[in-house]
């Protein structure tokens, strides 16, 4: 068997995570990635707050559009409900985050000791 090199696995890591932030700006979603720390890893607080900021946008984006259709300030529908299957789709997210972060913790209480 051979033995990790923490180097090699550091690189790795590196490179995963520029070809994942190349990816994110090509998909127009660069620069609202948390701020890493001193070990150069997101504060987890700051990336759950940074989600559910951009949920609340995107909520926040689907009512607006929402009310302009019905206010006939646009008459473009499928625009309409792309942006409120956006918003469900990334409330249902959170949703399954929080329950799964609920688990998570419910089993960590329940450990012995």
């Amino acid at each position: 068997m051979s033995t990790i090199d923490p180097s090699r696995l550091l690189q790795m890591r590196s490179s995963i995570l520029n070809q994942n932030q190349a990816l994110q700006r090509a998909a127009g979603r660069g620069g609202t990635e948390p701020a890493p720390d001193s070990t150069g890893m997101a504060d987890f607080g700051s990336a759950i707050s940074t989600a559910l900021q951009q949920v609340n946008a995107q909520q926040a984006k689907a009512s607006e559009i929402s009310e302009a259709y019905e206010r006939g300030d646009t008459h473009d529908i499928v625009s309409v409900m792309i942006e409120r299957q956006k918003a469900s789709l990334g409330f249902e997210t959170t949703l399954q985050v929080r329950n799964k972060l609920l688990s998570a913790y419910r089993d960590i209480m329940n450990m012995p000791v």
